[in-house]
């Protein structure tokens, strides 16, 4: 394990622990139950990665060599690095006065205290939104979701993301943020395919297609064909507009899109013109476009927390823990 945990540890500095502290980040303690927790909790995630990356078949045998390390070592470095990771959350969010402490059993007295909220709110009667009562590990995403999403509108004025940036953005993938302010104007040839047609009928359709100028000339020869025009404000919700726009946004002025099969009939699509109202593309996804942002630099900001922390290694005391002892 000393190895396996070098990357952790970075010069591998021993520290005297606690009774019950098998590291710490930045001076605040992480206990063994703290690592129990979270090696419980990641053993599916790695189990399956483990699998898929190294072929193995039925129960993982947590002793067994993975590559150059055993199983449950490499399931104790990705607990170690998740904590490390999470403490960085969890201290940014005492930082800004949303919690009181960043510390495990602090966690669990959080957990113990909301299961007793939603009990007691079920026995007066009272609508209670999502779980009746969290496990320990459903409460731990819960909480570390909502912190973060908390943290985001908190910092968003020191994140500083200007008008400037959103704009640029904008700019840079156009095409994407106008979807649903793009007006398409286009002709649509619907063709049934006749009974007992041929298996190369539709090919021979496609062809004449090609080799017409236009829908409307091949709908002059089409038994049973029918020509429409019409036009069509994309990025609606339903899957249809969505393959409609897929469809037209494909095309140029002019072009005529790829067959579209169908029950008993074939369809084509003949792009007539386009118009995009940029301005209220922009006012319609400015918003969106700054949340990404946000979110963007919000993971830098956070990143950056973790990489400048310090992390301290119990090496001896982390040995010590088993599979068993983390319940696999």
């Amino acid at each position: 394990m000393l190895t396996a945990l070098a990357a952790v540890v970075g010069t591998g500095v021993a520290f005297a622990s606690r009774p019950g502290q098998v590291a710490a980040i930045d001076g605040h303690p992480v206990t063994r139950d703290e690592l129990l927790f979270h090696l419980h909790r990641l053993a599916p995630t790695v189990q399956n990665e483990l699998r898929n990356r190294y072929h193995l078949q039925g129960t993982i045998d947590w002793s067994a060599k993975a590559g150059d390390r055993t199983a449950f070592q490499r399931l104790t470095q990705r607990a170690l690095d998740e904590i490390r990771r999470d403490k960085a959350t969890l201290l940014l969010a005492q930082d800004k006065g949303l919690i009181d402490s960043p510390d495990h059993s602090d966690f669990l007295a959080d957990l113990d205290a909301e299961n007793a909220r939603r009990a007691g709110a079920i026995a007066r009667g009272e609508v209670v939104y999502g779980l009746a009562e969290f496990s320990p590990e459903e409460y731990y995403s819960h909480r570390l979701t909502e912190l973060t999403t908390a943290l985001k509108q908190r910092l968003e004025p020191e994140l500083g993301v200007t008008d400037a940036e959103v704009r640029q953005a904008f700019d840079a993938d156009r095409e994407a943020w106008s979807a649903n302010a793009t007006t398409y104007t286009y002709t649509k040839l619907v063709v049934p395919v006749p009974d007992g047609a041929p298996a190369a009928y539709a090919e021979n359709l496609r062809r004449r297609v090609a080799e017409a100028d236009g829908l409307a000339e091949v709908a002059k020869r089409e038994p049973g064909a029918t020509l429409t025009t019409a036009t069509y404000q994309g990025g609606g919700p339903a899957a249809h507009d969505r393959d409609l726009t897929a469809v037209l946004g494909g095309l140029g002025q002019g072009q005529i899109s790829a067959p579209v099969p169908g029950t008993g009939q074939i369809t084509y699509y003949e792009l007539d013109g386009k118009t995009v109202d940029e301005r209220a593309a922009f006012a319609g996804y400015e918003r969106r476009i700054r949340q990404s942002l946000i979110e963007e630099k919000f993971t830098q900001f956070l990143q950056r927390r973790v990489d400048s922390s310090h992390m301290e290694v119990d090496a001896a005391a982390v040995d010590a823990i088993n599979a068993e002892d983390a319940r696999l």
